[in-house]
């Protein structure tokens, strides 16, 4: 008959030190893509140099509105966007800035016309928006759940 070896507490904490070490893997790497993004969903989209990881709603629209220029650090702010008809920037607008993209692209009509500001930068193509992002310190864009690369940052909106 085989006796059981009783776990020693050193072979107990190893025990439990590999069961935290599988959770906090699934969970992501704090740096990385997370590992469960859904791939219909939007995400905003920053400079992997970039340090700032959150901001709040309404820092969110006060950059795609091109009234926020700096990041909290101080360096400058370059926004890319799609094109209006771009199905990806329809969906962009209503579920993160929560408007319709005739009433953004207004917003920075004015801001044009009046000699008050710039409009963002408009790209193509996904692949364009992420080139772009990746390349330009300081940059923010989006992108669905399917085109993100761990080359970009998520900006997580609080």
């Amino acid at each position: 008959m085989k006796r059981q070896v009783p776990l020693s507490k050193i072979t107990r904490s190893r025990v439990a030190l590999a069961i935290l070490l599988c959770l906090w893997l699934e969970r992501g790497y704090p740096e990385s893509i997370p590992n469960k993004v859904n791939p219909d969903s939007v995400y905003i989209i920053i400079n992997s140099a970039n340090p700032q990881r959150q901001i709040s709603q309404t820092g969110l629209n006060a950059i795609f509105n091109m009234r926020l220029r700096h990041w909290n650090d101080g360096s400058p702010i370059t926004v890319y966007v799609l094109q209006d008809e771009d199905p990806l920037h329809k969906t962009f607008c209503k579920q993160k800035l929560r408007v319709f993209p005739h009433q953004i692209r207004r917003g920075w009509n004015r801001l044009v016309f009046s000699g008050t500001g710039q409009a963002p930068l408009v790209v193509e193509t996904k692949e364009e928006m992420l080139k772009q992002v990746m390349e330009t310190p300081g940059a923010v864009g989006y992108l669905s759940g399917k085109d993100l690369t761990s080359a970009v940052q998520i900006l997580e909106i609080q």
